[in-house]
């Protein structure tokens, strides 16, 4: 053991370089996973332990539809026994105006009981209780709406057909912490003033909520499982304020998810800068290695001690990796600034240090398995510098790889949670790295082969295929992780011509919503254009092919699912934008019953085919509908669609309302609102030149952190470019002393290593771009609907970086070998 540690500290004191590496790469192993999994725990526990507040009361009822008799009556039974104090919330969107005045805007409208919030507080600018300012004939506002219609504490708006007073202003509520989602300002009225406003009739698009303070709270269980077993299960939720899921937390779950592999990804490249910077460093070592094998030193020695080695250096990175990651909770705050609550308290909890101490042990011991095995194949005759470089039995590498991939596997299955999403990510990832890797083979093969006139460029090409030289692990790394910043930079440019800078320019921009059937002549009339009128009615699906929906399975899918209540709608024929791609008419003449035709979206969401029979429940009434067709879109998602269209005579009589979408010029959009907000209140517009505006706000806050993220993978390729100019440091001084010795100036040098580094870095860019370009065009055009564009400029500016980043780094690694003097190194041989 003695001789193990004086061993070990000479090592480590001669090649500190390599150590640092080493211990950064392990340190970025774990950084990222490590901080999310602090920063989750801090959200979830913050969400629990303010959790009655986030909600403002013990049981929470919802529904999109009025509530249903029974639950009524079960929810005025408790209230009435005293068991539980209760208040009603209607939410919807409505257009207002201030009185007499023409401008109007998109508003949230709060309708509230008194007793709201029974937890929590909302905050008022005066300091003033909420409860004593909302008064019938009042409103509370936001001062976004206050602003944006020049509006003054005292002065009066018109909603619907009520005038109302503005008290005060809201600046905090407490069941709202996010509100970048909101399509308009929030305002608060008076339930009592809800039927004067005239807003809300038969069909309209309402939130229904009923709060409860449980009189008794070991008695909120019990009251949530009576009014459960009262409730409508395909449309009426009943929870408790420990199982209710808060937009805001579907939201950080959600982004989580995607956060979380974006670090196991960056765990992956950073494994293999492990692995690349440990077989650096052992070839480094390979004399010291020769000689203490010619002095008697056995396999089972030699591994021990390096095995000491890797564990002293993977605990020092380790540490400094959770170091790092209770730094990174400061900067997450600003980060997610306006996405979470204000609230929350960012710390990492004793299970995030477990954890990554955990995930270090395991890194370093899978990633060093297979630089550890070839110590076995150095020889004694290495001293003498003409040994090959070692072999690597196929059993070893094999068992190697088989051993990261069922790691990566497990990772991404713990963090993921869901085994399909987990395959995919991991089929997707794998692909990623056999891609950039089948590629890499190529053109390292055609560089091998190039003879450039320049001497410059050819003893650069030579220099990318030196021993020890790590130009594939390299180009490599920074091609898949530059892929993945590439295509989430063109995705959001595609997305930003779709739907922002460039909004389409037939596509409809102002939709109105909640059209009553005796509305929609006169409606009409005063659109004064051409409209195209959709029926809505409101159902859920119950079950497929007799088996029945588990609702709760269904709610824990991510993205749209079969658990929510859908828009239905009838017709007879196809819309512009649609066409059939199974099925051999929107409806078969030669069936009987009722049918129904799909978007292929719903197929996406759970397997069904043509003939097959879904059971919907509209209004109460079971619907059982055969599938006579699958339909697709296309074009973009800004036009009008439906996922269930039914015959004409299977819903014409059920209890509907209208929709329509137009186009209009931006100078128009106020005075037609106006004059449609004036004649038809309960009408909501929808300006969505607004809604893209919001878009565009949230999707940079969310491209920003997501950059911030991926860039740790990026730092893992940087990392391997300093490791491979250290581990071929000696091989370097030599040509740039024979380089000297030849009559070279230092400048040639310098442009060889330049030009070495460009290379390097322009394969890399040019590679990521290839591949980055063909994942935006699949996400763009296949899974966003969106049209596709491959922004040369931006692409050419990505490449420049990458380019920028690579040969800045490795000409930063090699100033030390590109300014020593040719005499001193001479004499460090000679004296060798």
């Amino acid at each position: 053991m003695t001789l193990h540690g004086r061993l070990l500290r000479r090592q480590l004191a001669t090649s500190r370089r390599q150590s640092a590496i080493f211990v950064l790469c392990v340190a970025l192993s774990i950084v990222t996973l490590v901080s999310l999994a602090g920063f989750g725990r801090s959200v979830h526990s913050s969400m629990l332990r303010d959790a009655r507040a986030l909600h403002g009361g013990d049981v929470i009822v919802e529904s999109r539809s009025p509530l249903s008799p029974g639950l009524t009556a079960a929810v005025d039974r408790i209230i009435a026994a005293g068991r539980a104090q209760g208040a009603r919330i209607n939410e919807f969107y409505s257009i207002i105006r201030p009185a007499g005045r023409a401008d109007s805007l998109l508003a949230h409208i709060k309708a509230v009981e008194p007793g709201y919030p029974f937890y929590g507080t909302v905050d008022m600018a005066s300091g003033r209780p909420f409860r004593q300012v909302l008064a019938p004939g009042r409103a509370i506002a936001e001062q976004t709406l206050l602003d944006r219609l020049g509006l003054r504490v005292g002065d009066r708006l018109r909603l619907g057909d009520a005038t109302l007073t503005v008290a005060d202003v809201v600046t905090q509520e407490p069941d709202r912490p996010v509100n970048v989602f909101s399509l308009g300002p929030r305002l608060f009225v008076a339930a009592a003033d809800l039927p004067s406003l005239g807003l809300v009739g038969q069909g309209s698009r309402v939130s229904h909520t009923i709060l409860l303070k449980v009189a008794n709270p070991r008695e909120t269980d019990r009251i949530a499982a009576e009014l459960r077993a009262s409730a409508l299960r395909d449309r009426e939720r009943v929870d408790t304020y420990r199982t209710a899921q808060s937009g805001v937390k579907r939201f950080f779950d959600n982004f989580l998810f995607f956060l979380n592999l974006i670090g196991i990804f960056t765990l992956l490249l950073a494994g293999i800068g492990i692995q690349s910077s440990l077989a650096a460093y052992l070839a480094e070592q390979r004399p010291s290695i020769a000689v203490m094998k010619a002095l008697g030193a056995t396999g089972r020695f030699l591994v021990i001690h390096y095995v000491a080695v890797a564990s002293v250096l993977g605990i020092v990175g380790t540490a400094l990796g959770i170091g790092a990651s209770f730094l990174l909770q400061g900067v997450l705050p600003e980060l997610f600034r306006g996405l979470l609550p204000a609230s929350v308290e960012f710390r990492i909890a004793a299970p995030a240090v477990a954890e990554g101490l955990v995930l270090g042990f395991l890194t370093v011991t899978l990633f060093t398995l297979l630089p550890l095995w070839q110590l076995r194949a150095v020889k004694p005759r290495a001293i003498l510098g003409k040994e090959e470089e070692p072999t690597v039995r196929s059993r070893a590498v094999w068992a190697t790889t088989g051993a990261v991939v069922l790691f990566f596997l497990a990772m991404v299955l713990w963090k993921v949670e869901e085994p399909r999403s987990g395959v995919n990510f991991v089929l997707g990832v794998g692909g990623l790295i056999l891609l950039s890797l089948a590629c890499t083979e190529a053109v390292l093969r055609l560089l091998r082969r190039a003879r450039p006139r320049r001497l410059a460029a050819r003893q650069a090409l030579r220099g990318l295929f030196r021993p020890r030289n790590a130009t594939r692990p390299i180009i490599v790394t920074l091609t898949a992780a530059l892929a993945v910043i590439f295509a989430i930079t063109l995705v959001e440019r595609n997305l930003d011509a779709s739907y922002i800078r460039s909004y389409p320019p037939d596509a409809p921009n102002l939709f109105f919503i909640d059209i009553q059937p005796g509305q929609k002549e006169d409606f009409s009339r005063a659109l004064g254009m051409p409209a195209l009128f959709h029926a809505i009615v409101r159902g859920t699906v119950t079950a497929i092919n007799g088996r029945p929906i588990d609702r709760e399975a269904e709610r824990r899918k991510r993205g749209d699912n079969l658990s929510r209540e859908f828009n239905l709608t009838y017709r007879d024929s196809l819309l512009e934008d649609e066409r059939i791609v199974e099925g051999k008419s929107l409806f078969r003449p030669d069936w009987q019953g009722v049918q129904v035709s799909v978007l292929d979206t719903v197929v996406e969401m759970s397997p069904m085919a043509v003939g097959d029979v879904i059971t919907f429940r509209v209004q109460g009434v079971p619907i059982e509908a055969r599938i006579s067709s699958i339909r697709t879109r296309t074009r973009a998602a800004v036009q009008p669609y439906f996922y269930f269209v039914f015959q004409p005579a299977v819903l014409r009589d059920a209890p509907q309302t209208f929709f329509t979408a137009v186009r209009v010029e931006k100078p128009g959009i106020a005075q037609l609102q106006n004059r449609i907000a004036a004649r038809f209140p309960n009408v909501s517009i929808f300006d969505l030149t607004e809604t893209v505006a919001v878009f565009a706000r949230v999707m940079g806050r969310l491209s920003v952190i997501v950059r911030f993220f991926t860039l740790f993978s990026v730092v893992a390729g940087a990392l391997i470019i300093v490791s491979s100019v250290i581990a071929t440091r000696q091989a370097r001084l030599r040509e740039a002393v024979f380089f000297t010795i030849l009559g070279a100036r230092g400048r040639f040098v310098l442009s060889v290593f330049t030009m070495e580094n460009l290379i390097i870095g322009g394969v890399s860019g040019f590679l990521a771009l290839g591949l980055a370009q063909a994942a935006s065009w699949i996400v763009c055009t296949r899974v966003l609907d969106v049209s596709w564009q491959p922004f040369p400029a931006v692409s050419a500016a990505l490449v420049a970086a990458t380019v920028v980043l690579v040969v800045a780094v490795g000409l930063g690694a090699s100033l030390s070998i590109i300014r020593k003097k040719p005499v001193v190194f001479l004499r460090e041989q000679a004296e060798e």
